[in-house]
């Protein structure tokens, strides 16, 4: 766990987690609509260390982080025990900024931004820039695209660790099926409004609560996974003929590389090396190098 900032939070009481189900014998599930109000929760431990997050999300005018720019950002704090579970929630935070150029119509439908929305709008850095640096912990459902997104609007932005919730929770193991938020919100027994930023960011928060079947929430995984070390391994000089084996092994093809890659956490990393070395590497695969790219990475680097 990280020291925690314990500035900019309000002592409002926040209402408790309701039940996720209809008392119809389990023939109906109930959803119900996500409504997080900043305050105290009443669990865990208020009065033990506790660890400051900030969850982001943003919407942009496109996918690629070097070309398209951020719309609107959304962000909430909160603070949570050693146990990972929630003991407060901050206020929520949206701006919308002005890209300077209309959007595009399937933007416009993507998001349920327009023009008139956006016009004469800007992110108040300064406002961005003190959140963050009161923060312990960056969080986002796809930090692969928000984080690029968010250093490219915010180039001078403090430097904090960051967690992925779409891919350092285990959520099959946690009996959920996909990683769409939509998705994994809907199986929790919870729904939210669409087109909204600041929807999305709440989303995650409840859906960090969620326990796993060892009765730990959630967050308690994320918090492990995001603070420990991973390796980014790249097959350089793969023969094409082992795609199919990389492809269902869970590496994913960078085009603009043209390397396959995946990323494993410390205890994977033998066996991980030892599956390359016999199916990728080995006499008679078609390699063209002699072993895999290897870069160790942390929550300070991970995510770029």
């Amino acid at each position: 766990m990280i020291h925690a900032d314990t500035q900019g939070f309000e002592g409002k009481r926040a209402p408790s987690l309701c039940s996720m189900h209809s008392p119809d014998e389990g023939n109906t599930r109930v959803l119900r609509k996500i409504d997080i109000h900043p305050g105290v929760t009443r669990r865990g431990n208020l009065d033990g260390h506790t660890t400051t997050a900030l969850v982001v999300d943003v919407e942009t005018t496109g996918l690629d982080p070097a070309s398209d720019v951020i719309i609107e950002l959304a962000m909430r704090r909160f603070r949570y025990d050693e146990d990972g579970v929630i003991v407060e929630f901050g206020r929520g935070w949206t701006w919308r900024e002005d890209p300077g150029f209309p959007l595009s119509p399937e933007i416009v439908a993507l998001t349920g931004l327009t023009d008139a929305d956006l016009a004469s709008q800007f992110i108040d850095d300064d406002v961005v820039h003190k959140i963050i640096n009161e923060t312990d912990l960056v969080i986002a459902h796809n930090a692969r695209f928000d984080r690029p997104m968010l250093e490219n609007r915010l180039p001078d932005m403090p430097g904090r660790p960051w967690a992925c919730s779409c891919e350092q929770i285990d959520w099959r193991a946690a009996g959920f099926e996909g990683r769409s938020l939509g998705y994994l919100a809907m199986q929790a027994g919870w729904y939210f409004d669409g087109h909204r930023a600041l929807n999305d960011v709440d989303a995650v928060i409840q859906l960090l609560q969620h326990e796993d079947t060892d009765g730990t929430a959630l967050l308690y995984e994320l918090d492990k996974n995001a603070l420990s070390d991973s390796h980014l391994i790249e097959a350089v000089g793969s023969a094409f003929e082992t795609k199919d084996a990389l492809r269902a092994r869970g590496y994913r093809w960078n085009a603009a590389e043209r390397v396959w890659w995946r990323e494993v956490p410390d205890n994977q990393l033998l066996s991980e090396q030892a599956w390359l070395a016999t199916e990728i590497y080995a006499s008679g695969k078609g390699a063209t190098s002699m072993a895999p790219r290897m870069t160790r990475r942390n929550a300070f680097s991970r995510y770029r």
